[in-house]
């Protein structure tokens, strides 16, 4: 699951070891040793008030009793990761996020367009964009491995998360 730490959005290592179906002990080793390889901005190391203040907002946790503070990737990062995990299923992982982030920033950017547009016709084109690109992320050539419903209530402001995981059928 996208989330956002520190104004990046990230996935925390225990969605990474599901997307490349590796251990999260082999993920830590990648990073450890290759420094190199992950500058600034490519791993978030989480302190424990993020970390508490996460597993705050989620009724139920699958990260169950972890030891060390967990780490989040960016966007940046999980490329990264890839290319040292060099598996196939690291690189059909790797594409199907690629894909993602750029359908999200696609989606982001063209909802932030629609409070500054005054044209009806170019309003109505703006949300047709926006159901399409949601329709792409949502494409049916997909099959749910699971989905997850999160509603939060943040100073009034009602948030409604709907999680589809999907994965290529063949």
């Amino acid at each position: 699951m996208i989330i956002e730490i520190r104004g990046q959005k990230v996935l925390l290592d225990s969605d990474v070891v599901k997307i490349y179906d590796v251990e999260v002990k082999r993920i830590n080793e990648a990073v450890k040793n290759n420094p190199d390889k992950f500058p600034n901005g490519y791993i978030i190391e989480l302190n424990d008030d993020e970390w508490q203040n996460l597993k705050s907002k989620f009724l139920t946790s699958s990260w169950g009793g972890k030891r060390k503070l967990p780490k989040a990737f960016t966007e940046k990062g999980l490329y990264m990761l890839a290319t040292i995990l060099k598996s196939k299923r690291a690189t059909k992982a790797t594409i199907a996020i690629i894909e993602t982030f750029t359908k999200i920033r696609e989606l982001s950017r063209t909802i932030k367009k629609l409070p500054s547009v005054t044209d009806k016709k170019e309003q109505q084109s703006l949300m047709q964009k926006s159901g399409e690109i949601i329709a792409e992320i949502l494409d049916d050539s997909l099959e749910t491995d699971e989905s997850e419903t999160t509603i939060e209530l943040n100073l009034a402001v009602l948030k409604f998360k709907h999680t589809i995981k999907k994965r290529k059928n063949g």
